[in-house]
């Protein structure tokens, strides 16, 4: 069992009081032990006074003509100084030893509370940690206090984030710009390959390679696309509004009937009424992504069946091949797919699970798969609800 660290310095605190605690009761009992008379030699050295008693005549004291001790008043003597001896380094072992417990018991209390303030900027420090996401490096610590190593430690975190949030906004803005500049040359090559398709002179070959020009164009602007949205949503939202969730889904399935009716797949929803707070056109896609992923990576006569709820907010639910189980996380990863025969797949550019998973974290929620139980994919999404 792993022991906190909060434990540990409670317990060293506790530990090394203990201790200083014991040496000083020994030390107290030696000197103690030292100053007290031996019985033997305390008797030895006092004068005995002799006392004589008659019937109503007082006490006869005769200090310079001590008498000569019986043998029996000795004795008793030294047996009385000894259990004095005896009783008081008793009560001093005893009376120490109590209120060195009790000490340390407050010893261990006080360094439980020493602890928990020596070691609060370190779970300020964590906490924050676990709340940074690539597109989120906007928190900082900002410690409060003396200059000691701890604040020192909280500085180097802070600058450490601004750093990372630099880079991070500069890669963005470099997918962003170079993805908008690509798009011009692009449809400009589409535009070119279809007016060479639209010559009546052009021989079945050069159709043929204009054609797979074509596609090979397209699949290269869906991926721009897909790069553009996504780092637009890995910049985050800039404001919310209410989106009913229900009504995005019964628009993307309509506009994705004739992809399902071509792929013999048959699409069924369950949609009650759902708010969310976010971005009508981020969600849109998200949802769209979710329901083309399903068609196309389906079996002919296969289903696709799309449900609204309290939480998660959305499930897409597919059938189609089986999914290995430790797969399916990865499949939120940008240009991962699941096997080597949709490597070469134009149908898709690898960005649509990753472009949900972004989508999702703009709006403070996060997006989890996993496989079917007769083949297929389970997505589900977490989205906040509004207000």
């Amino acid at each position: 069992m792993r022991l906190s660290i909060r434990t540990r310095l409670t317990a060293l605190y506790g530990g090394l009081f203990l201790l200083a605690g014991l040496a000083l009761l020994v030390i107290n009992y030696l000197l103690v032990n030292s100053s007290l008379p031996e019985a033997a030699g305390f008797v030895a050295t006092r004068p005995v006074v002799d006392l004589t008693q008659s019937a109503g005549s007082a006490v006869q004291i005769s200090p310079a003509l001590p008498a000569r001790p019986a043998p029996s008043d000795t004795i008793t003597a030294v047996s009385v100084v000894s259990d004095y001896r005896s009783t008081t380094l008793s009560t001093l072992l005893v009376g120490s030893a109590i209120a060195l417990l009790v000490a340390a018991a407050l010893a261990v209390f006080f360094g439980w509370i020493m602890a928990s303030r020596t070691l609060r900027p370190l779970h300020t420090i964590t906490s924050t940690a676990r709340k940074l996401e690539a597109g989120r490096l906007d928190r900082r610590i900002n410690l409060d206090g003396p200059g000691d190593e701890l604040k020192e430690l909280a500085d180097t975190f802070d600058g450490m984030l601004d750093r990372l949030g630099e880079a991070f906004d500069s890669q963005k803005r470099f997918v962003a710009n170079a993805s908008h500049e690509l798009r011009t040359p692009l449809a400009v090559q589409r535009t070119l390959i279809e007016v060479s398709l639209a010559d009546p002179q052009a021989g079945p070959e050069l159709r043929k390679l204009g054609e797979h020009l074509l596609l090979t164009n397209e699949r290269s602007e869906r991926m721009i696309e897909g790069l553009l949205v996504l780092a637009r949503s890995d910049r985050g939202l800039a404001s919310r509004s209410p989106v009913r969730l229900d009504q995005v889904v019964t628009s993307v399935v309509e506009a994705t009937a004739g992809q399902a009716a071509e792929a013999g797949v048959t699409v069924e929803t369950r949609l009650p009424a759902r708010t969310v707070a976010g971005d009508p056109v981020l969600l849109e896609r998200l949802v769209t992504n979710l329901v083309v992923n399903a068609i196309t990576y389906n079996t002919r006569g296969g289903w696709v069946h799309v449900e609204v709820g309290g939480d998660p907010a959305l499930t897409v639910r597919n059938s189609g091949p089986v999914v290995p189980a430790e797969a399916a996380a990865g499949l939120f990863e940008p240009f991962r797919r699941l096997d080597a025969e949709r490597t070469g797949d134009a149908r898709n550019a690898g960005l649509g699970l990753s472009i949900v998973a972004s989508v999702a974290r703009a709006h403070d929620g996060e997006a989890h798969a996993r496989p079917g139980t007769r083949g297929g994919l389970v997505v589900s999404v977490r989205l906040p609800p509004h207000g």
